[in-house]
């Protein structure tokens, strides 16, 4: 491997990510001149084209997708060999980057991210919050905090919280178009759509005892907000499934109330998910203490 092979690495990951000659110049204090001509050197000596270019934006070839990917692996590895041989002791320091849900990670995780740095001055967060599934390898985050487990073998799960999920609606539309008893029923009525990760969108799943059944429903309105879908579930507009955390306050409240007690959804759990290795950087570490402390107080 040529001396300039990781800085090269470094500079076309940032160039993908930033998608755009002039951003990239920018970060790294340099002319867009001097950005174009670094990338026509790894073409001529790799022998491919790597990006597509236009007037504003560039688009990665196939070949650059493929080296981008490759890049993005030989980083974090390289980073896990200097973190592997660093004292297992040492200050809580360096860049940590976490994932979270949107409405989740406003509410809950930002507050604690906060707390965790004034802790920690040393330590640099980074929180990025996304609906879509995301890969801890090939997008280099540190950790996630999501709902759900993800079927990543690679990857050790900590349980920070139960999490139930309910079918609810406001009184006033109950009043108005009657409440469902059974998963046919729902047929007949209004429900409102969160459009959710790989989700199958507009199909719920309903349990009693051991018989599952999948009920295709229908509404007016769908979002891939949460919050969106809360309002409109308290301003009357239909039937929602959202988790314990988001409709506890307005179940004891009667803003909203609890439908089909019968039957159980798939449960929403929240877990923290980070990369199984025999040494955690003690920047890691120290998040996943302080995190699991503040849900168990």
């Amino acid at each position: 491997m040529k001396n300039d092979t990781a800085p090269d690495l470094t500079f076309f990951v940032l160039l993908a990510k930033l998608s755009s000659m002039t951003a990239t110049a920018r970060e790294l204090g340099i002319t867009p001149p001097a950005v174009t001509k670094r990338l026509s050197l790894m073409e001529q000596r790799l022998g491919v084209r790597l990006v597509n270019r236009t007037t504003r934006r560039i688009s990665l070839t196939n070949e650059g997708e493929a080296y981008l990917s490759q890049a993005t692996q030989i980083l974090n590895q390289i980073r896990e060999m200097e973190e592997s041989v660093s004292s297992s002791r040492a200050a809580p320091k360096g860049l940590l980057r976490i994932n979270g849900t949107p409405g989740f990670g406003r509410t809950r995780i930002a507050p604690i991210v906060s707390r965790f740095a004034h802790a920690y001055p040393e330590v640099e967060v980074e929180l990025h919050l996304t609906d879509r599934p995301i890969s801890l390898v090939e997008e280099a985050y540190d950790l996630a905090i999501r709902f759900g487990e993800l079927p990543d073998t690679r990857l050790t799960a900590r349980k920070l919280m139960a999490n139930r999920r309910f079918l609810c609606a406001s009184p006033a539309y109950l009043k108005k178009h009657g409440e469902p008893k059974t998963p046919a029923d729902l047929h007949h009525h209004r429900c409102i759509l969160h459009r959710q990760n790989d989700d199958v969108y507009g199909t719920w799943r309903l349990l009693k005892g051991k018989t599952e059944e999948l009920v295709k429903v229908r509404g007016a309105v769908s979002s891939n907000d949460g919050d969106i879908v809360m309002n409109w579930a308290l301003d009357g507009q239909g039937i929602v499934q959202r988790s314990e955390w988001d409709v506890a306050k307005y179940l004891a409240s009667g803003r909203l109330k609890e439908i089909m007690q019968g039957y159980t959804l798939p449960d929403a759990d929240l877990y923290l998910y980070y990369l199984t290795r025999s040494n955690l950087p003690a920047k890691v570490r120290a998040f996943i203490d302080f995190l699991a402390e503040e849900f168990r107080s």
